[in-house]
């Protein structure tokens, strides 16, 4: 129990494949923003910031649903470990009406009061303009997306994990055409520039859940859901998952919206730094898909080992874990340092935005060491463990205590460079790693759950 790896073959068959999968499938959607990005700003600056805003509102219910779709999978990879088919099912039909909720209070939200939304973003009226345009179709995506994800989280959750990247080449192809067609009038099609990208948007969100429910309807062999799945709520597994897919859910809403938060210190910086913003996180989240894909796929993989009544296996699986995280953050430091001006030399932007674009990467190139080693740590492990508040309680601390505080004080009190201010955004990434090493290592995190959701 005191070596760093583990000699279980087939944990590392499993963990690469599930990790390359996810990882394969988070390229894909991070290039479907990407196409948009490139082609709206080769269309407009003002409309590549005006879609970089909106996109945060949708960051915000992608985090929303995220959770509901994590506390479903910490909860469901845990019965599939058990074989428990029934207990699955009622806890995805959970999920999805949570991941539903969720994107109908957002749709009212920027349906209803667009503007006053976006104002606190950014006071850039040009932005504002093509925001609005934006927002206004984009906005009837959300439902579709929340039931693509939740049903894709109900396939990760039993480690079924192609679907998923099936879906997000269809998503890709469909985006990046219609986009063409649309924001430029090509082939008889009148140029619709903004509103253009996001008719691409809405129809390939549509087309993504059609691709999803076919095959959860027709090909899946393993959760056989259907639509009787859905139509019933267990009171029994509803307080189950409040207990322990809800902290996962205020989590992921606490930092979609300090994101929004951060986007908007940056917003009332300029255009050239909302610009700058949108290029460096679009190219960090297609860098970083690894990152993502492990924290994912140690999640699935402690959940199931604990169900299986593994634990001295998930300890040992923990510290191998740690090893690997550290090793791919340093890897992707080293790309996105690397390659940090042939992707922001893309894009067709000013000057001054294309500076800040390249000094933000390098930014970015260091703070994902500490973003690979403790977010995978804390999302991957612990949640997996079934301890969902302790990332909730860290990320409050860390992000509305410390540094959008701090962050608001250098930017419009102190008056610091936008990158200056950026590095302090990005700060708590390095930061949070000595929690992450002190929480994981003490195996506190390693909780057990009865049919009637009383933690043990």
């Amino acid at each position: 129990m005191n070596r760093l790896f583990t000699r279980d073959k087939s944990f590392y068959r499993t963990f690469f494949r599930l990790t390359c999968i996810i990882a394969l499938q988070n390229v894909l959607v991070c290039l479907v923003n990407l196409a948009d990005n490139v082609m709206i700003g080769a269309y407009s600056e003002n409309a590549m910031s005006g879609v970089a805003l909106v996109n945060q509102i949708q960051f915000m219910l992608q985090m929303l649903v995220a959770g509901a779709g994590e506390g479903l999978i910490v909860m469901a990879s845990r019965y599939w470990g058990e074989r428990n088919l029934a207990s699955i099912h009622k806890t995805v039909s959970i999920g999805m009406w949570m991941g539903i909720a969720f994107s109908l209070l957002l749709w009212a939200l920027v349906f209803f009061f667009p503007m006053p939304v976006l104002r606190l973003l950014t006071p850039e009226e040009p932005v504002l303009a093509e925001a609005a345009v934006y927002l206004r179709i984009v906005c009837f995506s959300y439902i579709f997306f929340a039931v693509t994800q939740l049903l894709l989280a109900s396939m990760r959750s039993v480690e079924t994990v192609n679907v998923g990247f099936a879906v997000s080449i269809v998503a890709l192809v469909v985006n990046v055409s219609l986009n063409y067609v649309l924001i430029f009038g090509k082939f008889g099609f009148p140029e619709l520039g903004t509103a253009g990208a996001a008719w691409a948007t809405l129809i390939a969100r549509i087309v993504e859940t059609i691709v999803t429910v076919l095959y959860v309807r027709v090909i899946d062999r393993k959760l056989r859901l259907r639509l009787r799945t859905f139509l019933h709520i267990d009171l029994s597994f509803l307080r189950q998952y409040l207990r322990y897919g809800v902290p996962v859910i205020l989590s992921s809403g606490v930092w979609g919206i300090g994101m929004a938060a951060q986007t908007a210190i940056l917003g009332h910086m300029g255009a050239a730094s909302i610009a700058a913003n949108s290029i460096a996180t679009t190219a960090f989240n297609i860098l970083t898909v690894i990152t993502y894909g492990s924290a994912n796929a140690s999640q699935v993989i402690i959940a199931k080992t604990i169900g299986e009544r593994r634990v001295d296996d998930a300890r040992q699986y923990a510290k191998t874990f740690q090893i690997l995280f550290l090793g791919i953050g340093i890897v992707t430091g080293t790309l996105i340092f690397l390659l940090r001006g042939p992707i922001v030399g893309m894009y067709k932007i000013s000057g001054e935005s294309a500076a800040l674009a390249r000094d933000f990467l390098a930014v970015l190139s260091v703070t994902v060491v500490g973003t690979s080693y403790q977010m995978s740590c804390l999302c991957g492990i612990v949640r997996g463990g079934g301890d969902t508040r302790f990332v909730l309680y860290n990320d409050m601390i860390f992000m509305w205590g410390i540094v959008l505080p701090l962050t608001a004080l250098a930017a419009f009190v102190l008056h610091w460079p936008p990158v200056v201010v950026f590095a302090c955004l990005k700060s708590d990434q390095i930061t949070k790693c000595a929690v992450a090493v002190v929480k994981v290592n003490r195996y506190r995190w390693i909780k057990r759950f009865d049919q009637a959701g009383a933690g043990k």
